[in-house]
């Protein structure tokens, strides 16, 4: 989309930086246009790879192709597209209109396509790194949908012809298994973007939107080679844009956190938390669930102080909305019911962090019952709030101080 495209399109243009790079933004590529100047050398980048001609992707020609079930057997990606770039008749789908003449559509006879893995141009791609040449797949299976429109036709075309001999990224931003070409389960996530790898990391269903794999050496590297321009300067006006993506940011630093705490790899791991608290300004920012893994994280990196530390600023943040809350008229009490229990639930949830810190989690969890006893105070002089069932739904009880 455009918040995607537009700011690469801007370091091409006006900063000449990785004209190497095709920036392909797939809403676009659903239109001739755009598709005749995919096929064209851009900057230093060479034209996309596809064999589709004009002719065959034109206005109105294949703006959409659907499933027209005539074998149960899996093709080979080069196979499928021969088929749905052909005008034979036979390809063919008829779908009937009351009152109106049928309307031909260019189908597929199958639903189950097969991507090869030419190991040989992964490793020397770059795509993968030698040491992990032996978890590379021999193929890639993918199952469609009943439909598809012309841009994701585009992009198996891409697929199909590039042989894995330049490396792919996904921006991210979406969950919707088309947008990554049905490979959900074959990314690896570089930083911000992903990148299409042949080796295969199931999705957590508890977890759906943490994607891909991490190469937590190579992401480090990318992290740490990061301008963060004037982010974390207090002077300057955080845009809610800004702010909402910061959610994509701590997340993915989180998840890099995670995997070299899991490695092993605490420097590295207390790096990384470091950044995400400086660098990414609390006050400024916002959404402070985001913050959570970070306090986790001190702990186990052996840095208590600074849990403890991040921890007290974030609860802050949940005090002062308490406070505010236990100030509400009985209508708005009521009428923001569902915004306070929320806030409780990641108070809450903040204090489960602090689980194995027993000295300063007791005390924690002291201010924290006191809160919910105001609010059940106020629910129930307003008359609806009850002990077994307070505006934040007793979400104090299933905390418990350990032995």
């Amino acid at each position: 989309g455009d918040n995607d495209t537009f700011g690469m399109w801007y370091m091409q243009e006006v900063e000449h930086y990785r004209t190497d790079v095709r920036v392909i933004n797939t809403s676009l590529l659903g239109t001739d246009w755009y598709i005749d100047q995919m096929k064209c050398k851009a900057y230093t980048s060479d034209p996309i790879p596809s064999e589709l001609v004009h002719s065959q992707y034109a206005y109105g020609v294949r703006d959409a192709i659907y499933f027209d079930q005539k074998t149960d057997k899996i093709w080979n990606i080069k196979d499928f597209m021969k088929w749905v770039s052909s005008d034979d008749p036979s390809t063919k789908l008829e779908i009937e209109r009351e009152g109106a003449p049928s309307q031909f559509y260019s189908s597929y006879p199958t639903d189950r396509i097969r991507i090869p893995v030419n190991k040989e141009n992964v490793l020397k791609s770059g795509v993968v790194k030698p040491e992990d040449a032996d978890k590379i797949v021999d193929y890639i299976d993918i199952k469609l949908p009943f439909g598809m429109g012309k841009n994701r036709l585009m992009m198996l075309d891409i697929i199909a012809n590039n042989d894995w001999k330049r490396p792919i990224y996904f921006t991210g931003g979406s969950y919707s298994d088309d947008e990554y070409i049905w490979m959900r389960d074959y990314l690896q996530l570089d930083g911000l973007a992903y990148k299409l790898v042949p080796i295969r990391t199931p999705i957590d269903k508890d977890n759906p939107y943490d994607m891909g794999r991490i190469d937590s050496d190579l992401m480090y590297k990318i992290v740490k080679s990061w301008d963060w321009g004037n982010m974390d300067d207090p002077n300057i006006y955080h845009d809610p844009e800004t702010r909402r993506n910061s959610i994509v940011f701590r997340g993915n630093l989180a998840r890099l956190t995670e995997t070299l705490i899991a490695e092993d790899k605490l420097d590295k791991a207390k790096d990384i938390i470091d950044i995400a608290t400086t660098r990414i300004p609390i006050n400024h920012i916002g959404y402070y669930f985001t913050l959570e893994p970070f306090i986790s994280g001190y702990y186990a990196v052996k840095e208590p102080e600074k849990a403890r530390q991040l921890f007290l600023e974030v609860a802050r943040k949940y005090q002062e909305k308490v406070e505010y809350y236990l100030t509400f008229s009985q209508l708005n009490f009521i009428r923001l019911s569902d915004e306070i229990a929320y806030d409780l639930r990641r108070y809450q949830v903040l204090l489960l962090s602090l689980i194995e810190d027993r000295a300063f989690f007791k005390k924690q969890k002291a201010i924290y019952d006191d809160y919910i006893d105001r609010l059940k105070k106020l629910g129930k002089a307003y008359g609806f709030a009850t002990e077994e069932e307070p505006s934040a739904n007793d979400q104090e009880d299933s905390l418990q101080a350990p032995d």
